[in-house]
C-alpha cells in the first residue's frame, strides 16, 4: 500500500516497466530448479508476458538450451547460469532501467526460505512529496477508521484465496498481498493471482521486480513471530511457493506510477500467472487452495455498493506482516486526477504490506467477486483506496488468461 500524508500526500507500499516495441524474450524451462520467462510491452494498454520457447531434454536426461535463446538472453545481460547463483542481486541502475522492458523471473529453488519470507519488508519509504490535487469534486468525506480484524486460523478455511506476494527490489526483500482469481481459459484450474501494479513493477522510474513468488495461506495456522522463528518451510507455506512465470500491469501504471504520490493509482493493478516451485502433481493453484474468486469488471458505482471486505498481510507497524487481517466498510469515492477513474475508498487501519490485497463485494445474488485491490492509504493509517476495475483491467486480465489458454 502506498501511503498519504495530509493533505493527501501519497506514497506507495509496493513497487513497473517502460513501453517497448521489442518482442518478448524467449522463455526457457530449466527442469524444476529453473524456469525463465520474459515479458515486453506490446504497445497497447498492458505490459505483456509471452513465453515462446522451451528447453529440450536429451536422451541422457540433461537440459539442452538452444543457443539462440541463450544468446538472446545474454544480449539483455542475463546469463542464466550466473543468474540462478546470485546474479539477480546486481541492481545496477542502468541495467535495471534497461531491463524495465523485460520481465525476467527464473525460479531459484529454495530461495524463499522461512527466514526470507518472514523478513520481507513492506516497500513503503514514507516519502512526503506529492499531494492529490486533481479532485473532480466527487471525493467523499474521509471515512472513519475501521479497525482491521485478524482472520481466524486456519486461513485456508477462512480466507483461502488470500496470500503473500514476495519479491526482491533494489531496497531489499519486499512483500505485498494477493488473491487467487478465476481463469476463464481454465475453469476450475486457475493459476492466476491478482495484486497491485506497484507490487510487480516500479513504475515510470524503474522496472520489473525480481524473484516474484506467491505463497497462498502464508502462516496458515497464525503462528506467533516467535513460533515462526523455528517453523519449517512447509509450516510457513503449507500450499507451496508459486513463482511468477508471467506478469502484466497496466500501461498507465508503467508510464505514470511512482514509489510515492497518487499518479497511476487508478490503474494500479496487476495479474500474475504462477507455477509451483516444487511441482504439484499437475494440480493448479485453484485446485490446491480449493477456491478462486471471479473478477467483476463492471462493479457498481460507489453509492450502490453496500459493503467491501479488504484482506491483506499488513507489515508496517503496528503489524509485523506475519498475520492476515480484514476490514469491512461501505466504500466512498476518492478522485485523484480529473482524467482518471474515481477510486473506491474505505475505512481501514491496515498498513504497508497489505498492498495488492483483494477487495471483495458480495452481490445481490449472494455471490462474492473481486472488485478492487489495495493501492494507497495515509501514513497514519485509517483508510485505504483501490482502483475500480474496468476495461483496462479486463485487458490485463484477458491477456494473461489467453497467453496460457492452450496449455
Amino acid at each position: 500500500m502506498r501511503s498519504i500524508r495530509p493533505p493527501f500526500t501519497v506514497h506507495r507500499r509496493g513497487t513497473g516497466s517502460r513501453r517497448t516495441s521489442s518482442s518478448a524474450l524467449a522463455a526457457v524451462a530449466l527442469a524444476s530448479a529453473l524456469a525463465l520467462t520474459a515479458t515486453a510491452c506490446n504497445g497497447d494498454d498492458t505490459a505483456d508476458a509471452k513465453p515462446s520457447a522451451s528447453a529440450s531434454v536429451s536422451g541422457d536426461g540433461k537440459i539442452r538450451i538452444p543457443d539462440d535463446i541463450r544468446n538472446k538472453l545474454k544480449e539483455h545481460g542475463i546469463d542464466i547460469d550466473k543468474w540462478k547463483h546470485g546474479a539477480w542481486k546486481n541492481w545496477n541502475r542502468d541495467d535495471w532501467l534497461r531491463e524495465a522492458n523485460d520481465f525476467i523471473n527464473p525460479i531459484i529453488k529454495g530461495l524463499w526460505n522461512p527466514d526470507r519470507m518472514r523478513g520481507a519488508d513492506d516497500p513503503d519509504k514514507g516519502v512526503d512529496d506529492n499531494d492529490i490535487s486533481g479532485d473532480q469534486g466527487v471525493t467523499d468525506p474521509t471515512p472513519a477508521p475501521v479497525r482491521a480484524q485478524a482472520v481466524r486460523a486456519p486461513y485456508h478455511t477462512n480466507a483461502a484465496t488470500a496470500g503473500k506476494v514476495l519479491f526482491d527490489a533494489p531496497g531489499g526483500t519486499m512483500v505485498c498481498s494477493a488473491t487467487v482469481v478465476e481463469d476463464p481459459a481454465h475453469p476450475g484450474k486457475s493459476n492466476l493471482i491478482w495484486t497491485a501494479g506497484h507490487c510487480v513493477h516500479a513504475g515510470k522510474k524503474g522496472g520489473w521486480y525480481r524473484n516474484i513468488a506467491f505463497v497462498p495461506s502464508y502462516n496458515d495456522k497464525a503462528m506467533t513471530a516467535r513460533q515462526l522463528e523455528s517453523a519449517t518451510r512447509d509450516q510457513v507455506a503449507p500450499y507451496g511457493v508459486w513463482w511468477a512465470d508471467a506478469a502484466q500491469t497496466s500501461q498507465q501504471w508503467i508510464a505514470q506510477g511512482g514509489e510515492t504520490g497518487g499518479n497511476g493509482a487508478s490503474y494500479d493493478f496487476a495479474v500474475i500467472h504462477v507455477t509451483p516451485e516444487q511441482g504439484n502433481g499437475g494440480k493448479s493453484l485453484e485446485e490446491t487452495v480449493g477456491s478462486a474468486l471471479p473478477v467483476n469488471f463492471d462493479a457498481p458505482a460507489v453509492p450502490k455498493v453496500q459493503s467491501i471486505t479488504a484482506t491483506g498481510y499488513p507489515a508496517a507497524p503496528p503489524y509485523d506482516g506475519q498475520l492476515a487481517y480484514q476490514c469491512q466498510d461501505k466504500p466512498g469515492r476518492l478522485s485523484i486526477q480529473k482524467s482518471d477513474p474515481t477510486m473506491y475508498r474505505i475505512g481501514c487501519t491496515m498498513t504497508g504490506g497489505s498492498s495488492g490485497g483483494g477487495w471483495v463485494e458480495t452481490g445481490s445474488d449472494g455471490k462474492s467477486a473481486l472488485v478492487s485491490n489495495t493501492s494507497i492509504g495515509p501514513v497514519s493509517a485509517g483508510w485505504l483506496a483501490g482502483p475500480r476495475l474496468g476495461d483496462v483491467a479486463k485487458g490485463v486480465y484477458d491477456k494473461v488468461s489467453k497467453q496460457f489458454a492452450g496449455r
